[in-house]
């Protein structure tokens, strides 16, 4: 199944998007979008969509005047509370993304050389992936492992294989670490990683970099494999949904 995607990255989505708060922040009597557009070298276009998307999510609000100032969004993550407030928006939101996809979705991140489910949402329409071998050991056949395999080095993704080694999980799991290698290396960041039955029979994933700090991150969802039509749709919507999501996770 070929994926393509044609949006701005997650990543380069959320640069821009933080280097328009630092702009809004300097005014504290409200910025107009002309303005921002100066201050910040975007054109109007992008500018229009990265300030629908920070108002959507509360971090910037507008004045009845037109001018743009900083949000409650903002505002309480400047708090004490910072991290419980950061666990409590991904949740949230991994809630209503599932809703809206129709699917499990998770959240996961490499940290300390190993593949961690930081956070899931499903529900009786949607539900999670048995997990019937450790996630930890399955990053080459996952949609999630192999997303966050693919946001390392060379080097660090052989060190992990090197502990992990690769086993057949399916008929459909790649067992050789060349060809593995090659597809992380030539995978492009902008499509959604595939899964489709390599973890588990009768499931198919998604997954997308959400990358926010130095550890590697990823947003996926799992459904059904009779369900398998509607994965390109889905995969295009976590991918458009992964800028929001990194941006509450990387202020």
């Amino acid at each position: 199944m070929a994926l393509e995607h044609g949006q701005m990255a997650p990543v380069y989505a959320v640069q821009y998007a933080l280097r328009l708060l630092e702009a809004v922040d300097r005014h504290d009597h409200g910025v107009s979008a002309d303005q921002l557009a100066r201050e910040v070298g975007l054109p109007s276009g992008t500018l229009a969509h990265l300030l629908a998307m920070l108002m959507r999510e509360s971090y910037v609000r507008r004045l009845p005047g037109g001018g743009f100032v900083v949000g409650e969004s903002l505002t309480r993550l400047g708090g004490s509370n910072r991290r419980q407030e950061l666990a409590d928006r991904l949740r949230s939101s991994l809630g209503e993304l599932r809703d809206e996809v129709c699917a499990a979705v998770y959240f996961g991140r490499y940290d300390d050389g190993e593949i961690t489910l930081v956070d899931y949402a499903d529900g009786p329409e949607a539900p999670k992936v048995n997990e019937w071998v450790d996630f930890r050991a399955t990053g080459h056949a996952s949609a999630v492992g192999k997303c966050l395999l693919g946001q390392l080095d060379h080097d660090s993704r052989r060190e992990h294989l090197s502990r992990h080694r690769i086993a057949r999980l399916t008929s459909r799991t790649i067992t050789d670490e060349k060809v593995l290698l090659t597809r992380l290396d030539t995978h492009p960041s902008t499509v959604p990683m595939l899964d489709l039955q390599e973890y588990a029979v009768g499931t198919v994933c998604a997954a997308v970099p959400v990358t926010a700090g130095a550890a590697a991150g990823c947003l996926a969802l799992s459904m059904p494999a009779t369900q398998a039509f509607r994965l390109r749709q889905a995969a295009e919507l976590l991918n458009q949904r992964a800028a929001p999501l990194l941006l509450s996770l990387a202020i």
